[in-house]
């Protein structure tokens, strides 16, 4: 059978290519083995952020004596707590389910693998068997998997990815991490605040590289002091015997033992079974080689989402997605890739756009604002927080770095600004309501002037 477009994969990028696509006139297949929604809503953004808003609630319920309210007894029902994360993802599923019943969409449950005679056309097994569809346009879409680090141990039961612990049975007393990235981060700030002693451990100097060196630093530190987690900073894993994680701390040796270990050492493309090697595609250790449209060097293939390795975000493939169907109807738009946020559930939160103060050249400058002289922040009791602002010699705003309450939603704006080619005078003019937590980036905005 013949399409206008075939995608593999039915996440974030691969879904929203199928929905942009069939409301614009093509008849799309796609092509999903597992769940629909992806790693993000069944094993990562999702269920994650489900147990972030549980853990969010414990450290409320913890701090209540703050606001004058006393309580006695209170208890954690573990099992409720997965049961309402599974929910959220089983609806939310129901809703990825709705949007690929468009007539225009045919979904094929089953494994997709390229074929060697013909780059346009792929092999589809299914229980029923295999089928071969073909379209003069493919979109890979299959996302990515856990990178597990090659240790002595790795392989233990009590050894779990993400996705396993997401999945876990009981509360682990004890949990290690190794890696301080999104995933790790985001674990240990759930899984401390519903009572586990957590460790984590991490080879760089610092946590989240992706953030501003500071602001990691200050996230870092107040997770410590208010969550007791304890940070093993520039510590390399060497092997992990029984219960215990041995590693090299600066060259010393270093053990941290818990009842479960969480490997967060980054995320791998999910290329296996494809038969990539059938096409002339250019693929590194990171990805599929595209160009700004998503386009392998194979006419009328694209690769979205993690696959490629650009930016391993859900959002990121959603507009991944966006771009290369634009590409295939001939049509023009105004995303900008280059100005991408991410953000960190932590509790309290991180999150970034645009340039670091360490990455801005010559000519840019930064100002930074404390929380804690922020009125809501203080009404909240929410004053832990840093934001810095960015700006480059044209005096656009070049890059946003926040820990603290409602980080996400101050960055998103920033990158509404960043994508209008917004300055720091032209933020400064933009009258903020009071009292909110995101006066701080006007207030940033107008140390410039």
């Amino acid at each position: 059978m013949t399409y206008d477009l075939i995608i593999i994969g039915a996440g974030p990028g691969g879904y929203h290519a199928a929905d942009y696509a069939a409301r614009n006139g093509l008849s799309v297949l796609i092509v999903e083995s597992n769940h629909v929604g992806g790693t993000c809503l069944n094993e990562g953004c999702i269920p994650t952020k489900a147990l972030c808003r549980n853990a969010e609630v414990a450290e409320l319920l913890n701090d209540s004596s703050t606001f004058g309210l006393h309580h006695e007894g209170l208890s954690l029902d573990f099992s409720a707590v997965m049961q309402r994360k599974d929910e959220v993802v089983s609806q939310l599923r129901k809703g990825v389910e709705t949007i690929l019943s468009h007539p225009s969409i045919q979904l094929v449950r089953g494994t997709a693998s390229f074929v060697a005679d013909d780059p346009h056309t792929i092999e589809v097994t299914t229980e029923e068997g295999a089928q071969r569809f073909s379209a003069a346009n493919i979109i890979i879409a299959t996302g990515s998997e856990p990178r597990l680090i090659p240790v002595p141990g790795i392989d233990q039961p009590h050894v779990l990815t993400s996705t396993a612990l997401l999945n876990i049975g009981q509360l682990p007393k004890s949990l290690a991490i190794v890696g301080a990235g999104v995933i790790g981060m985001e674990m240990a700030s759930v899984f401390a605040s519903l009572g586990t002693m957590v460790s984590v451990i991490e080879f760089l100097p610092e946590c989240l590289p992706m953030l501003d060196a500071e602001v990691a630093r200050r996230l870092r530190q107040t997770l410590s002091r208010r969550l007791s987690i304890d940070f093993f900073m520039q510590s390399s894993v060497t092997a992990i015997e029984g219960n215990v994680v041995r590693a090299l701390k600066k060259g010393k040796p270093l053990e941290v033992e818990a009842d479960y270990v969480l490997v967060a050492t980054g995320r791998s493309p999910r290329l296996e079974g494809l038969h990539l090697d059938r096409l002339p595609l250019e693929v590194t250790r990171s990805g599929i080689v595209t160009d700004e449209n998503m386009q392998t060097s194979v006419e009328g293939i694209y690769a979205i989402g993690d696959v490629n390795g650009r930016t391993m975000l859900a959002h990121a493939a959603s507009m991944q997605a966006r771009r290369a169907v634009n590409h295939i109807l001939k049509r023009s738009d105004t995303i900008r890739l280059d100005v991408m946020p991410a953000a960190i559930f932590t509790h309290p939160e991180a999150a970034c756009v645009g340039v670091t103060e360490e990455q801005a050249g010559e000519g840019f400058e930064c100002r930074k604002v404390h929380y804690r002289a922020n009125g809501k922040a203080l009404a909240d009791h929410q004053t832990d927080g840093l934001l810095k602002l960015i700006c480059g010699p044209d005096r656009r705003i070049a890059g946003c770095h926040v820990c603290g309450s409602h980080a996400a939603d101050i960055v998103q704006l920033v990158a509404a600004l960043m994508c209008l080619d917004a300055t720091v005078d032209q933020l400064a003019d933009i009258t903020h309501i009071h009292p909110t937590v995101t006066e701080i980036l006007q207030e940033a905005a107008c140390a410039f002037l």
